[in-house]
């Protein structure tokens, strides 16, 4: 599986997204959040304290993040084939 730490383009996030995807198919019973809705309710939280696990682990929080890029691509899913 891609790090996340290498996700460096809309590609690689593809890639890793597809990466997620074949490990919660092979072993996703394994998953803290194994269920759509805990998955989502762990993103949300993670989300929200993310400057705390930044912090944590000695990271800079990225600045220039595109959440609406993101935010577009949770909700795209929700219709997209």
């Amino acid at each position: 599986m891609t790090h996340p730490d290498r996700v460096g383009s809309r590609e690689d996030l593809a890639s890793f997204v597809r990466s997620l995807h074949r490990r919660h198919v092979d072993g996703g019973g394994s998953w803290e959040n194994a269920d759509l809705a805990g998955f989502l309710e762990a993103l949300a939280a993670w989300v929200d304290d993310a400057d705390g696990w930044y912090r944590n682990t000695g990271r800079e929080m990225p600045a220039d993040g595109d959440w609406r890029f993101f935010a577009r691509a949770l909700q795209a899913a929700t219709t997209y084939e």
